[in-house]
């Protein structure tokens, strides 16, 4: 079992492992040279996502500046589309499905630390893995924390802080986000929600 295996199974990061630290050296590399190259450039910006995540669909695209940890943890559907600043912490996996709309500012996070104050002194790390369902829009500066999934159709307005599941054909707004519309899969989304 490697160390990955360990992790993404519930157990603990261990930082100081030769294969995680040297795919945090990797996926920090690649995502220098993604930082650093031209908006025009989609060929070799396609190549380097595709190295950096594993996989990317030719029809996603990544504004820059993106920011992750690792890129390795991070599975990204059809036609998706990350606007400027993106964050994800991919200590556990990310999946993000196709044609997903994610703001400028969206920040998902994996990582997760011991309650105990003195456990976190080693700088332990655990994950909780993040879904995001097909056809979701994510608003400016939203904040997925560690352990939620969002169900496909969903909308969540600007800077909704996200700690729960959000049903399907959802809209969740607010800090803590909360459901405050559900929506019909034929019904227009209102555009005033996210602006």
């Amino acid at each position: 079992m490697s160390d990955w295996d360990k992790v993404l199974a519930g157990g603990p990061l261990d930082s100081q492992s030769e294969e995680i630290a040297g795919d945090r050296i990797r996926g920090q590399a690649l995502l220098a040279r993604l930082n650093a190259s031209a908006a025009g450039d989609q060929a070799l910006r396609q190549q380097i996502c595709a190295e950096l995540f594993g996989q990317c669909p030719q029809s996603c695209w990544i504004s820059t500046p993106f920011t992750c940890e690792f890129g390795r943890n991070i599975h990204i559907g059809e036609q998706t589309f990350f606007n400027f600043n993106v964050t994800i912490l991919d200590v556990g996996e990310v999946h993000i499905g196709s044609h997903v709309l994610l703001a400028p500012n969206v920040q998902i996070y994996t990582a997760t630390h011991d309650m105990d104050y003195l456990a976190r002194r080693n700088w332990t790390a655990y994950n909780k893995p993040v879904r995001i369902g097909d056809d979701c829009w994510i608003g400016g500066g939203a904040i997925i924390c560690p352990g939620v999934t969002i169900g496909p159709r969903s909308i969540i307005g600007a800077g909704a802080v996200v700690t729960r599941d959000i049903p399907a054909d959802s809209v969740a707004v607010g800090n803590p986000a909360r459901v405050i519309r559900t929506l019909s899969p034929d019904e227009p989304r209102d555009q005033a929600l996210l602006s």
